[in-house]
């Protein structure tokens, strides 16, 4: 992937740095295998707003993704890379021997025309879905499975990649792109490589309205609120960062900062060998 920069002609280009899509094959998606998508602009059931900022951004149709990889010893040919608006990595549109089409994260270097396999079989290459038994420690992989069947949960954004660290028993100890290690079964699957689309952690969108697209409102800061709007609203001044009762909290009096919210009761904690490291 590469990106391109614009002449400064106006502020919004001097900043602007977006992808060229120089990967991308196809550009419009295989209709069967998408479906409508409604906007929620934030709302439950009930119509109250639980997700902030959200509303308008361009109409979008869902691309069905085959996390589960279960079409196991059928090869299949890589038809085209293409775009798609409801996630950070590229797609791969995958022909089957058998006539079936399916949508697959494409992994870092996956060229159009490649054969892949998914199955204890497959051998070791980019694109290849096996299970953890079968994979070697060090190879690279993604789209990792957290309960075998269930379909991959874990390692799908653009640029990541997760290392098996060592099997011991029936688990695999799994070096997650947080630094967080956690066991996971041998008989879950995971497709080998780096997810692609690895610089779009680079990208910079330039100019609001671009964000308006993607679905996302503006955001107004809570000090600048009133004290019935929110607790860091209002007062006779501006910080409230200078101590007291004046902290960082959400909008039903949540610290924002070392507050922890995992609950210690959590059934996953038994799988995690290795907390992720804190950002100092």
């Amino acid at each position: 992937m590469g990106l391109k920069t614009f002449r400064p002609y106006t502020q919004t280009r001097r900043h602007a740095i977006l992808p060229d899509f120089a990967e991308i094959t196809k550009d419009t998606p295989e209709k069967r295998l998408t479906e409508a998508q409604r906007k929620t602009g934030g709302r439950n059931s009930y119509g109250r707003q639980t997700s902030f900022r959200r509303g308008g951004g361009h109409k979008q149709r869902y691309r069905i993704i085959d996390f589960k990889r279960n079409k196991l010893g059928i090869p299949a040919r890589v038809a085209a890379i293409e775009y798609d608006p409801n996630r950070t990595s590229y797609i791969a549109l995958l022909n089957y021997v058998d006539g079936e089409k399916r949508y697959i994260i494409a992994p870092a270097n996956l060229e159009v025309g490649r054969k892949i396999l998914a199955g204890p079989e497959a051998e070791i290459e980019v694109g290849n879905a096996l299970p953890l038994r079968n994979i070697p420690p060090g190879i690279p992989i993604h789209n990792i499975e957290l309960q075998k069947g269930r379909g991959g949960q874990i390692v799908r954004s653009a640029g990541s990649s997760a290392l098996i660290m060592a099997k011991e028993g029936e688990y695999a100890s799994i070096k997650l792109p947080s630094t967080e290690i956690r066991n996971v079964h041998l008989d879950c699957y995971a497709t080998i490589g780096q997810v692609g689309n690895l610089d779009h952690i680079k990208v910079v969108s330039g100019k609001g309205g671009r964000t308006r697209w993607l679905g996302w409102r503006p955001r107004s800061r809570a000090v600048a609120m009133n004290p019935v709007d929110h607790p860091m609203g209002g007062g006779q001044g501006k910080a409230k960062s200078g101590g007291g009762w004046h902290v960082p909290v959400s909008p039903w009096g949540q610290p924002a900062k070392g507050y922890k919210t995992r609950r210690k009761t959590k059934p996953s904690n038994t799988f995690i060998v290795q907390r992720r490291k804190k950002k100092h």
